[in-house]
């Protein structure tokens, strides 16, 4: 066990600028392996500029009409609430490493915390936010 004194009377440890050294010639390997993979397949790879290559390109799918189509309010509001519902879902890993330790008190909170997110679940099942047909 450390007390005062010990902590006082051991010899400090100096950082000096060759400790990093290996960290430096490592970024400088990887930098200059980056930027001579991307020098020498520019300056190798094939450049054949064509119309159909300067079109966009969309999975195979030939573009057409306008970009800026309205996306219909359900399709944000299923995406908010995923996220909104896996975030709660995280909140399980904690309890489910230290079960034993937290005992029943813990025990409860949870259940209290299920009960929160079966009321929430509930209510977005009555307000049908989950349903597609408008």
């Amino acid at each position: 066990m450390y007390h005062l004194t010990n902590i006082l009377d051991a010899t400090p440890t100096v950082n000096t600028a060759g400790g990093y050294l290996p960290i430096i010639i490592q970024l400088v390997f990887a930098v200059g392996f980056v930027a001579s993979t991307l020098l020498i397949s520019n300056f190798l790879g094939p450049k054949r500029i064509s119309k159909e290559k300067l079109e966009p390109f969309a999975s195979g799918i030939p573009s057409h009409g306008e970009a800026r189509q309205p996306l219909a309010i359900k399709y944000f509001l299923v995406a908010i609430l995923f996220v909104l519902f896996d975030v709660e879902v995280i909140f399980f890993y904690p309890y489910a490493v230290n079960f034993k330790s937290l005992g029943w008190t813990g025990f409860g909170e949870v259940l209290l915390f299920v009960a929160f997110f079966l009321i929430g679940f509930f209510y977005i099942v009555k307000k049908k936010a989950l349903i597609w047909e408008d």
